[in-house]
């Protein structure tokens, strides 16, 4: 191994650690907001406590999905820079996926981030994207963004050689995805509704056997497809997705951003290319963490993160003290 591959290598295990540090003092400053019905509020401190432990890291970050862009987001806004400086990395986050479901103290909020070198995530405008994902061990092109439902769910029912009846599909429970809804019935398939959260909807992909979930389809937030990307790229799958540049200020935005074909589907790779880093704290429990658990003997926290590189998946579960900075 030489001396670069070797430095390379030291700086992924530290990073690695960061980025949970990172996610789990996030949690923590949200998970104080649980239940208190204020979305705002919530997310507020979240991206506060995001920035402020992204600053403390020693990188040097550009944030290239957000909270939106400069004029819309006073912190953690699109092409802004955090770390103390050292080796070039774009950030994908949301410190706080389920603002809704954490104000109401509902399942599967998250606290996300992810890292990949300079260049390597898709840099593009907080707007809807249309994504379709599934898990590993399918043969490459088994999805298709472009084709029906129908023509989907009966791709992978063959290849997995069973009826489609058998397949579960993970859909946002939204008005918008009304059509999508009825054809994934009339093919016979179940449909397994989400409130919110579909970066956990499509990492369920990845584990059939505990999840039942086989694929995931809808619309959902840009942000939250980058960082599903980021996921799957570290434990397998494949996704699509397409940006919805549906009005003339969007498709603006987004040709600022060197984005050219507003038809373009990416791939994963596209969105989530070389080494990945992907890390997410429960903030309220759910089917794929436990959120955050206040006890006497100090606050306990649970961990999910991952490396492309490696393809390692950490579980952490952790015991903090309690601070004035986790109040």
């Amino acid at each position: 191994m030489s001396s670069d591959q070797t430095i390379s290598s030291k700086l992924d295990r530290m990073l690695t650690l960061e980025m949970a540090r990172v996610v789990e003092s996030t949690a923590v400053a949200a998970a104080y907001k649980r239940g208190k019905g204020n979305e705002e509020d919530a997310d507020q401190v979240a991206v506060d406590a995001m920035r402020r432990e992204l600053n403390s890291v020693p990188i040097s970050g550009r944030v290239v999905i957000g909270e939106g862009e400069r004029d819309k987001a006073p912190m953690l806004y699109i092409g802004e820079t955090v770390g103390l400086g050292g080796k070039e990395v774009d950030i994908a986050l949301d410190p706080l996926e389920g603002t809704r479901v954490c104000a109401k103290n509902q399942p599967n909020a998250l606290a996300v981030i992810a890292l990949a070198e300079r260049g390597n995530l898709l840099y593009a405008p907080d707007v809807y994207m249309a994504k379709i994902a599934v898990g590993p061990g399918y043969p490459k092109g088994i999805i298709n963004l472009d084709a029906s439902a129908t023509d989907n769910l009966n791709a992978v029912a063959k290849v997995k050689n069973c009826p489609v009846s058998e397949l579960s599909i993970c859909v946002m429970d939204r008005p918008r995805h009304r059509q999508l809804i009825e054809e994934i019935r009339s093919a016979n398939a179940s449909v397994f509704l989400i409130g919110d959260g579909d970066v956990a909807g499509i990492i369920h992909t990845t584990d059939l056997q505990k999840k039942g979930i086989d694929l995931y389809m809808g619309i959902g937030g840009a942000p939250e497809g980058v960082l599903a990307a980021a996921a799957l790229r570290c434990i397998g799958g494949q996704m699509q997705g397409r940006l919805l540049l549906d009005t003339t200020e969007k498709r603006s935005r987004a040709e600022c951003m060197g984005i050219i074909d507003i038809e373009k589907v990416y791939s994963i790779e596209e969105m989530a290319k070389g080494d990945v880093l992907f890390a997410a704290t429960g903030v309220t429990d759910g089917r794929m963490l436990k959120g955050v658990e206040f006890t006497e003997d100090g606050i306990l926290t649970q961990t999910l993160v991952m490396s492309s590189s490696t393809r390692t998946v950490r579980w952490i579960n952790s015991r903090h003290e309690y601070t004035s900075k986790s109040k």
